[in-house]
């Protein structure tokens, strides 16, 4: 058997791509800042107030999200306040992270235009292409497709 990429290899990678010249943009804007703020930072600019709106308005699991909030309140980019019924904490940006958030807006507009520009160079348009992947995913884990592949692999030997 030919040594292909696997699927998450391939994702890593290209994961890996994109996070690196994120890193490298960022440290030409004189940021200290971590690619994976991003998207809990475009979700509170949207409305969201808790973790658990943050996990709803993307694709990240609440682990990973709460994880980078642990580090935004380190570096004081946000703070949790505790909500009425004591069960959330409602998340607010700091004064350093409403500025922050206002230099990184016109970059993010710049990242979908770099997005665009890299699903026109490949004639694939990446962007849906992961979200119906990752739909597909959801509706039928990874495991339960590697068994029914087994199975039918079986049934055809």
């Amino acid at each position: 058997m030919e040594n292909q990429p696997g699927l998450g290899e391939l994702l890593r990678y290209v994961t890996d791509l994109v996070d690196s010249g994120a890193e490298k943009i960022y440290r030409d804007m004189a940021f200290t800042y971590r690619p994976r703020y991003t998207p809990i930072l475009r979700a509170m600019v949207a409305g969201a107030e808790t973790v658990t709106d943050i996990t709803a308005r993307t694709w990240l699991t609440q682990g990973a999200i709460s994880q980078s909030v642990s580090m935004m309140e380190k570096e004081d980019i946000l703070q949790k306040h505790a909500q009425e019924d004591g069960r959330k904490s409602r998340l607010q940006l700091t004064s350093k992270g409403q500025q922050l958030v206002a230099e990184l807006q016109p970059h993010w507009q710049t990242i979908f235009v770099a997005i665009n520009q890299l699903e026109n160079e490949t004639g694939y348009p990446l962007l849906t292409v992961l979200q119906e992947t990752a739909k597909a995913l959801e509706k039928q884990g990874f495991d339960e497709r590697l068994r029914l592949a087994k199975q039918e692999q079986h049934h055809d030997e």
